[in-house]
C-alpha cells in the first residue's frame, strides 16, 4: 500500500478503523522526517503528527547543528567538548559514533536543499534568498555557542530549526511512499506481551480530526515524539511535548534514564508568558548578560568560560541573579555590536523582539532561563534500537548517552539526523530477518533479543530508581478496564465536582501540575521540595480517580468504537501525572550535584558517575508480586562525605 493508498483507505466509507503499513513513525520532528527520508523507497512509511507539521521542537530550534567542520577542528575536539559538559554521564561509545557521523550528516541535510547560511566572500554577506539550495560543508557559516571551544555549530539564519524541516517537509511530501498524517496523537504501542520477548506491531491513534480511534499495524515502530518540556509553567517547547512517548515506551517494556536531568535553557525571553528564545549564538557572537541595576556582567566572577560556559552553569548563575534581584529576569545587552550585523544575522530575533518593542542595537534584551530539553528518555544505542523489538527510538525522547547530565548546545539537532538515517539504515536488515525466520520460532526463542535480529541497548554503571507501586498503572492499554490504576479506590474525603465541572477539573489540574514542578523540580531543588511534590501528585491522582467515578463523561468500559474527549484528557493527564512522578523520583534518589540536576542539600559531585534506570513496568509489578520491589527511596550515588552507600540493581 502506497501513500495515496493508504490516504484513500482511511477516507473510505468502510474503513473499519485498522491501517497496515511497512514502517509506523510516531512523530514528525527532524528525527522523524530524517528516518522516514532515509528509508528505503520500497517500505511504505505513515508518519504520525500530534498537530501541524510545524508544531514540534525542532521547528523552533534556532542556533544550528554542531559538527566538527572546521579545518582548524577535529570530531575529537567535539567529543571532548561534549564529554566536559556531560559532567561525567556521557556514554562514550556512542558519544564517539554519533559525533563521528557530523560531516556526513550536515552534508546529507545540505543534500536534502537546507538553504544553510555561508561564509562571507568578497566582504559582502548574501541575501538568505540568495543562498543555493545545495551546498557543500566547506560552504558553511559556522558559530560558536557555549561549551564549544571553537566555532562549529552550521546554521541558516537565526531560524536553523525552521529551515530544515521546510525543506525536509518539501521532500517528505514529494515521497509517494510516505504518508503524513497530522492531528494522530498515538497513544499506546501495540506489543505481544504474552512472550517474554516483546515485540511492537504498531500502535493505537486517535484521529483528532474526525474524532475516532484507530488501530495501526506496522512490521516496525520508530518513536521520535519529543520531549516533555510542557510538564513546566515556563518551556520552549510546544504543547504537544508531554513526554508521552517516554510513557508509551515504558509501558510497552523499555527502560528509562537519566529523567532527572531537565536542562534549562539560560535565556528565554521574560517577557510576559512568551515561550520565544533567545538564541546562544548572540552570546557567541559577543553577547554579554549583566545585571539590571548595575549594568555589570556577572558571568565574570563565576567561570573563566564567561557567557560561554555551559548551559547549566549559565542558568543557575541567572537564577541566583533573578532571585537577588527581585525583577524575574537578566539582560542580554548585544548593543555594543555593530547594528548591520545584528540584522543581517539575527533577522528574526531582531524583527520578533521590535515587534515587542525591543531594538536589541540599541537595548537590552531581558530574558530568564526556561525548561529546554530533557537529556534523559527511553535507552537506546546509537542505532535507535531499544529494549523492545521492532522499537526504534531517536531524539529527545530517546537517551543515547550522549547529552550525559548536560546536553552541549546545538548537540541535539545532529543527533536527532544521526541516529534517524542509523535507524533507517538498520531497520531494512530487521524487516528482511523477520521475513526469514519461521513465526513461531519468533515468539518462542527466548533468547530472541541476543541474537543478530536485535540487540538491546547496554548500559554500564547503572543505578535503579525505586517506585512507589501504589501509584503505577497496571496496563499500558487505553480504552479499557484494564488502563485503570492498581488501586481505584479512593479517600471519601476526596472532593470532586462530579459531572458537570470534570473538564474545568483536568484543566485545573494540568495547570497546577506545570506550576509545581516549575516551583519543586526547576534548576534548583531540595528533598523538602521534592517530597512536597510527590504527596501532591498522589493527591491530584486520587482526586482523578474519584472525577472519573463519579462522572459518566469518562467511561470505564471496555474499548470503545468513539471514544470521548472526556476519556482521552482524563488519560492524557493520568500519564501526564505518572511521568512526573518518575520524573521526581529519580531527582530524589540522585544525592548530588551534576550537570542540569542540582541539589541544594546536596551540592557536591559524588565519587562515581552513575546513570539512573527506572525498570520497564511490566518487570516493576511483576517484582512485587514476589515480594522483590517496595516503596524504597534509596540513593543512586555513593557519597562518601555523607555516609551513603549504594545499591547496584540488575536494570
Amino acid at each position: 500500500m502506497n501513500a495515496l493508498s493508504t490516504a484513500e483507505a482511511l477516507n473510505a466509507d468502510n474503513f473499519d478503523g485498522a491501517v497496515q503499513t511497512d514502517v509506523l513513525i510516531i512523530g514528525a520532528g527532524l528525527a522523524g522526517l530524517s528516518t522516514a527520508l532515509a528509508l528505503p523507497t520500497s517500505l511504505n512509511i505513515i508518519v504520525l503528527s500530534k498537530a501541524d507539521l510545524e508544531v514540534c521542537s525542532s521547528h523552533y530550534a534556532q542556533g544550528g547543528i554542531a559538527a566538527s567542520l572546521d579545518k582548524n577542528d577535529s570530531v575529537a575536539d567535539h567529543i571532548a567538548d561534549t564529554l566536559i559538559a556531560g559532567a561525567g554521564l556521557c556514554e562514550a561509545d556512542n558519544t564517539s559514533s554519533i559525533l563521528s557521523a557530523g560531516q556526513q550528516a550536515v552534508q546529507w541535510l545540505c543534500e536534502q536543499g537546507v538553504p544553510f547560511t555561508q561564509i562571507q566572500q568578497d566582504n559582502n554577506v548574501k541575501s538568505f534568498t540568495e543562498l543555493q539550495t545545495e551546498l557543500q560543508t566547506t560552504d558553511l557559516h559556522l558559530t560558536k555557542e557555549g561549551g564549544h571551544g571553537c566555532r562549529r555549530v552550521a546554521h541558516a539564519d537565526d531560524a536553523t530549526g525552521r529551515h530544515i524541516m521546510e525543506a525536509l517537509t518539501i521532500k517528505v511530501k514529494a515521497a509517494s511512499n510516505i504518508n503524513v498524517l497530522p492531528f494522530h496523537e498515538a497513544l499506546s504501542l501495540l506489543t505481544n506481551s504474552a512472550n517474554p520477548n516483546k515485540q511492537c506491531q504498531g500502535a493505537l491513534v486517535f484521529d483528532h480530526t474526525h474524532q475516532r480511534q484507530l488501530t495501526f499495524h506496522s512490521r516496525a515502530v520508530v518513536l521520535a515524539s519529543g520531549g516533555l518540556g510542557q510538564l513546566f509553567k515556563r518551556a520552549s517547547a510546544p504543547n504537544v511535548c508531554v513526554g508521552d512517548g517516554v510513557m508509551m515506551a515504558w509501558q510497552a517494556g523499555c527502560r528509562l534514564a537519566n529523567l532527572e536531568f531537565i536542562q534549562f535553557h539560560p535565556t528565554g525571553l521574560a517577557l510576559d508568558d512568551s515561550s520565544f528564545l533567545i538564541s546562544e549564538a548572540l552570546r557567541g557572537e559577543g553577547g554579554r548578560l549583566t545585571c539590571p541595576q548595575t549594568g555589570v556582567r556577572f558571568m565574570l566572577e563565576i567561570d573563566e568560560r564567561a557567557e560561554l560556559a555551559p548551559r547549566d552553569i549559565v542558568a543557575r548563575a541567572i537564577a541566583e541573579q533573578i532571585s537577588n534581584n527581585g525583577l524575574g529576569y537578566v539582560h542580554l545587552d548585544v548593543s555594543h555590536l555593530p547594528e548591520q550585523f545584528l540584522r543581517e544575522h539575527f533577522p528574526q530575533i531582531y524583527q520578533t523582539l521590535l515587534e515587542l518593542g525591543i531594538d536589541i542595537t540599541k537595548q537590552p534584551i531581558p530574558v530568564a532561563p526556561t525548561a529546554h530539553y530533557s537529556c534523559g528518555g527511553v535507552i537506546t544505542c546509537a542505532n535507535g534500537l531499544t529494549d523492545v523489538i521492532g522499537l526504534y527510538a531517536a531524539g529527545e525522547v530517546a537517551y543515547t548517552g550522549l547529552h550525559g547530565a548536560n546536553r552541549l548546545a546545538s548537540n541535539s539537532l545532529l543527533e536527532c539526523v544521526v541516529v534517524g538515517r542509523n535507524i533507517a539504515a538498520d531497520l531494512p536488515h530487521y524487516l528482511k530477518a523477520l521475513e526469514n525466520l519461521d513465526t513461531v520460532a519468533i515468539y518462542d526463542h527466548l533468547n530472541l533479543s541476543g541474537t543478530t535480529i536485535w540487540t538491546p541497548p547496554t548500559l554500564k554503571d547503572a543505578q535503579a530508581v525505586i517506585l512507589p507501586l501504589s501509584n503505577l498503572p497496571a496496563s499500558p492499554s487505553y480504552g479499557s478496564k484494564a488502563n485503570d490504576n492498581v488501586n481505584d479506590n479512593v479517600n471519601d474525603n476526596v472532593n470532586g465536582n462530579g459531572n458537570a465541572n470534570i473538564e474545568a477539573d483536568i484543566s485545573e489540574i494540568t495547570a497546577q501540575l506545570k506550576i509545581l514542578m516549575t516551583n519543586n523540580m526547576g534548576i534548583t531543588r531540595r528533598a523538602g521540595q521534592l517530597e512536597q511534590a510527590l504527596i501532591q501528585i498522589e493527591s491530584w491522582q486520587h482526586q482523578l480517580r474519584y472525577l472519573k467515578s463519579h462522572s459518566t463523561n469518562i467511561s470505564s468500559e471496555s474499548k470503545s468504537d468513539t471514544p470521548t474527549l472526556a476519556n482521552l484528557r482524563y488519560f492524557q493527564l493520568a500519564r501526564q501525572l505518572q511521568l512526573a512522578t518518575l520524573v521526581i523520583q529519580s531527582a530524589y534518589q540522585r544525592y548530588e550535584s551534576r550537570g542540569g540536576h542540582y541539589r541544594q542539600d546536596y551540592p557536591h559531585l559524588a565519587t562515581t558517575p552513575r546513570t539512573s534506570v527506572i525498570a520497564p513496568l511490566s518487570k516493576l509489578i511483576d517484582d512485587d508480586k514476589e515480594g522483590g520491589i517496595g516503596w524504597l527511596v534509596q540513593p543512586i550515588i555513593d557519597n562518601t562525605e555523607v555516609g551513603l552507600t549504594h545499591t547496584v540493581a540488575n536494570v
